[in-house]
């Protein structure tokens, strides 16, 4: 069994291949050292919605998660147990803050690792980006890879 639990966000931009290369060598690094790579598919209920939006929500949500395994989660996941280590993949809906941070409490995770994407639209400006977010409201060392 691992010791150390690493949660690694993706985001499917360039900065997840730096996140990824760090995340590799901080567990190679270690002794027993498991990672869960994490992809969230950002989603808020307070978004406005039609009916027929409504109706087709949970067909959706399956293809959203399945499209995130096949495209980001998977081929890095493969990658990295390619090199022996131990990693597994994770996909959610919701606020990216949010699912990293309970991911990362309720797996015992000692670091959550993420990548500066560096765009900063206006909702960014005004509530935060995702890495403002979860440095102020994570239990567990929040690193950000540049």
């Amino acid at each position: 069994m691992a010791d150390i639990t690493l949660v690694v966000g993706l985001d499917g931009s360039p900065a997840g291949e730096r996140v990824l290369t760090f995340a590799r060598e901080r567990a190679s690094a270690l002794e027993a050292c498991r990672i869960i790579i994490c992809y969230v598919v950002e989603w808020s209920p307070w978004t406005f919605q039609t009916a027929e939006e409504n109706e087709s929500r949970h067909a959706r949500r399956k293809e959203e998660v399945k499209t995130a395994h096949e495209r980001i989660v998977d081929p890095a996941v493969t990658s990295m147990q390619a090199e022996g280590l131990t990693v597994t993949g994770h996909v959610a809906h919701g606020d990216a803050a949010e699912i990293l941070n309970r991911l990362a409490h309720d797996k015992g995770a000692t670091q959550i690792i993420i990548g500066r994407v560096g765009v900063q639209g206006m909702v960014e400006r005004v509530f935060g980006g995702v890495s403002g977010r979860l440095i102020a409201s994570a239990a567990v060392p929040v690193t950000i890879v540049p």
